[in-house]
């Protein structure tokens, strides 16, 4: 190596140590606004299930209580645009509500509406969320993620998740996911938000009746296979 590298890999690695420290001052500020506790909306996006046989539903919901966290709601929806946009529109903009995760509606066969009807609603994407949750299910699955297109963004302050129906795929994405930063996106995202700004839901939690679309485990070409403990 010769001198000129040497001298070169010195002044690098003071700066280095500079940004590292840096770098940790920013992330602790970076996390100070953090929820250590977070109210989630959990929908079901399904014409074929009821609350009563709602696996994936019934996953989000365990998950985030045994992490800490508060199901404030929960409901059910048929695979329709307007159902599934209104629904998650409404509790976006609940008071009681800091994040909002749904699971079915996100495959490619016509009835699969979600990031449709979801899309409308966002003042930012994450396509972060989309493209980290499609690596990780490619470990599990393989190519065959390509057919799912779970999309997340936020929605009058508050982050929205749409997992696709199967309940391996709503393990991945909330165990790998979610749960490791949904406390993170919920403090930036209400930020400066005033308690006015986010307008309050009259609605009543309830479940929308059955139509007519397939079931929500085989809409994303997701494990097909029932998960082990």
């Amino acid at each position: 190596m010769s001198d000129d590298e040497s001298e070169h890999d010195g002044q690098h690695d003071g700066s280095h140590d500079h940004d590292d420290h840096h770098g940790h001052d920013d992330h602790h500020d970076h996390h100070d606004h953090d929820a250590d506790t977070v109210a989630v909306g959990v929908v079901t996006v399904s014409s074929s299930r009821s609350m009563d046989d709602d696996p994936s539903g019934e996953y989000l919901v365990s998950a985030f209580e045994e992490a800490g966290h508060e199901v404030v709601v929960r409901e059910l929806v048929p695979d329709e645009y307007d159902s599934v946009q209104g629904t998650v529109d409404r509790l976006a903009r609940r008071k009681d509500t800091d994040a909002v995760v749904t699971t079915g509606g996100t495959g490619v066969t016509p009835d699969d509406v979600t990031p449709e009807a979801v899309k409308g609603l966002f003042a930012k994407t994450l396509p972060g969320f989309g493209e980290l949750f499609r690596r990780l299910s490619y470990e599990e699955i393989g190519t065959r993620t390509i057919g799912s297109r779970a999309i997340a963004g936020v929605v009058t302050a508050t982050p929205v998740f749409c997992l696709p129906g199967s309940e391996n795929a709503v393990r991945l994405g909330v165990d790998e996911v979610i749960l490791p930063e949904i406390g993170h996106l919920v403090g930036l995202a209400g930020r400066g938000v005033e308690d006015g700004e986010v307008e309050d839901s009259e609605a009543e939690d309830g479940e929308v009746g059955d139509g007519e679309a397939e079931d929500g485990e085989a809409e994303d070409g997701e494990v097909e296979t029932d998960d082990a403990e």
